[in-house]
């Protein structure tokens, strides 16, 4: 009973403590400047709010369109949209026949099983296919 009691009293102690960090906290916030003596004039009234610019979609676009354009004159040709997936492709074609077949697609995968299979029969026992588990990298410690 006396540990439920001191757990209560000491939750409304931080409660407390909280609650006055808070409120301290308030006061040191900007002071709001004074109420204007009258009414404002007209020229007040019919100002309009201002704003923060935007972007438009026309300068994203354009945006988009200068990363395509890679010889920069003003037109993207099929090439150029082609171009930067070029070496992706060519390390998947293996033999380098410009085809890329199903086997050259997954042969990383195709690696990974044939390398698992230990007794080479073309099926993964439990402990076989525990060994194609990715390795977990180790969490970096702080250099604080």
């Amino acid at each position: 009973m006396a540990r439920f009691l001191a757990g209560a009293l000491a939750s409304f102690l931080m409660l407390t403590g909280a609650f006055l960090l808070w409120q301290g906290r308030a006061e040191d916030g900007p002071k709001l400047p004074p109420a204007p003596d009258k009414a404002p004039g007209p020229a007040m009234v019919f100002q309009k709010p201002l704003s923060a610019p935007e972007a438009s979609s026309k300068s994203r676009e354009e945006k988009r369109f200068d990363r395509a354009d890679k010889n920069k004159d003003g037109k993207v040709i099929l090439a150029e949209l082609l171009q930067p997936r070029q070496k992706d492709y060519a390390k998947l074609d293996v033999n380098r026949d410009g085809k890329l077949s199903f086997e050259e697609w997954a042969h990383t995968t195709i690696d990974k099983f044939k390398g698992a299979d230990a007794d080479r029969n073309g099926m993964l026992t439990r402990a076989e296919y525990a060994t194609t588990a990715p390795k977990t990298k180790p969490k970096p410690r702080c250099s604080c």
